[in-house]
């Protein structure tokens, strides 16, 4: 952990307090200050707060939406529970989430990362290792021979000797796979899947923030416009941090409190569809993958400008 503390846990009262600010509904709901939802969200993540209670204001907050404030205040609170990750010696370092796996497209976070590897930067991936009815990057990059490092120390030690690492949320922060795995139970998602796309792993790194829905383009970007850190934004294929191979999307670079855009849009299509793998299967894509990176295969368009802007933001030449 960053720090030591003591397992926070919030009385009645807090609870109750908390619940009627957040629990109004879309119109009548008011955020809570940077403060309190930093110990809210620490009691949360620490399991000091009741099922029913916990249950209500996770619900609360995806009716309400967090406010720029709030999602510095539990940024906070995980921060300060997070396991650190020793900084690669000699490789930038860039961060990628990955939480959504592929239902309709192939998986290609495993395809970029290897290409930025492939330059000379160290990518540190973290997510979840499977999914219900999603083909995760955990999946596809096992079948490429990387299997996820069992903590944090082990995955430190693979970015320095090759570049790439895989890495639970559980290792990163207990607390909050806690929170992720709640989907389960009650068949939405919450705070913990916005905030695993946002963790503060380093802040030197580039970390690649995606966002499923378009309204969340704008609520991060008035995060980072606050709290600026460098950051690339985008809305990803199917939610993960990767271009979309077949439609060309705009990409942005946030860094101190400034929005550049390193991708253009252009018309929403891309001018020659790529080649894809004929199936979206684990094996089937890692296959494909390899193939890519071997030269054999050309890379998606898409997916060569999204590496090639990172690499240019990190001060490393990537070749497609």
């Amino acid at each position: 952990m960053n720090e030591v503390h003591a397992a926070e846990a919030l009385s009645r009262e807090e609870i109750v307090a908390a619940v009627r600010e957040v629990g109004r509904g879309s119109h009548s709901a008011r955020a809570l200050s940077r403060a309190s939802a930093c110990r809210v969200f620490g009691a949360m993540l620490d399991g000091g707060v009741p099922d029913l209670a916990l249950g209500a204001l996770l619900l609360a907050w995806r009716i309400k939406g967090e406010s720029t404030e709030e999602l510095a205040g539990f940024l906070e609170a995980v921060a300060a529970r997070m396991v650190p990750v020793p900084r690669p010696r000699t490789r930038p370092l860039v961060v990628i989430p990955t939480y959504n796996g592929a239902r309709h497209l192939p998986n290609l976070v495993p395809l970029l990362a290897g290409l930025l590897a492939r330059a000379g930067c160290a990518v540190l991936m973290h997510g979840m290792a499977t999914q219900s009815g999603r083909v995760t990057t955990a999946e596809v990059l096992a079948r490429m021979g990387l299997v996820e490092s069992p903590d944090v120390d082990a995955a430190s030690q693979a970015l320095d000797a090759g570049g790439l690492a895989l890495v639970s949320t559980a290792s990163l922060s207990p607390g909050l796979a806690r929170l992720l795995a709640l989907r389960e139970s009650m068949g939405v998602r919450n705070s913990a899947h916005t905030l695993a796309k946002m963790l503060p792993i380093d802040s030197a790194a580039l970390r690649l923030v995606s966002v499923t829905h378009p309204e969340y383009l704008a609520a991060m970007q008035a995060f980072y416009a606050a709290h600026p850190s460098p950051v690339l934004l985008m809305r990803g294929c199917e939610g993960e941090a990767v271009a979309h191979a077949r439609r060309a999307q705009r990409i942005d670079w946030l860094h101190g409190g400034r929005i550049e855009t390193v991708v253009e849009a252009a018309d929403g299509t891309v001018a020659v569809m790529p080649e894809l793998p004929p199936a979206i299967d684990a094996d089937t894509t890692a296959r494909w993958i390899e193939t890519v990176l071997a030269g054999d295969a050309p890379v998606p368009p898409a997916i060569a400008a999204q590496a090639f802007a990172i690499g240019r933001i990190v001060g490393r030449e990537v070749n497609s």
